[in-house]
């Protein structure tokens, strides 16, 4: 398996784990903010997509 492999299958692998942890301990206040999802206009849930890919783009780009 090369470096880049490695690296995407271990980031997929912590994405499940820690969505799996904040549902299995906050399952009502995930349930809230789905909700809080639902009634946001599409355009500005994009915007809030956008900026938390580019941050988490930029951590990543930081530490490596």
């Amino acid at each position: 398996m090369s470096e880049f492999s490695f690296a995407l299958v271990t980031a997929i692998g912590l994405v499940f784990v820690i969505e799996g942890v904040i549902y299995s301990l906050f399952p009502n206040g995930m349930k809230r903010m789905m909700m809080v999802a639902l009634a946001l206009p599409s355009s500005r849930l994009r915007s809030v997509g956008l900026t938390m890919a580019m941050v988490g783009f930029a951590i990543v780009w930081m530490v490596r």
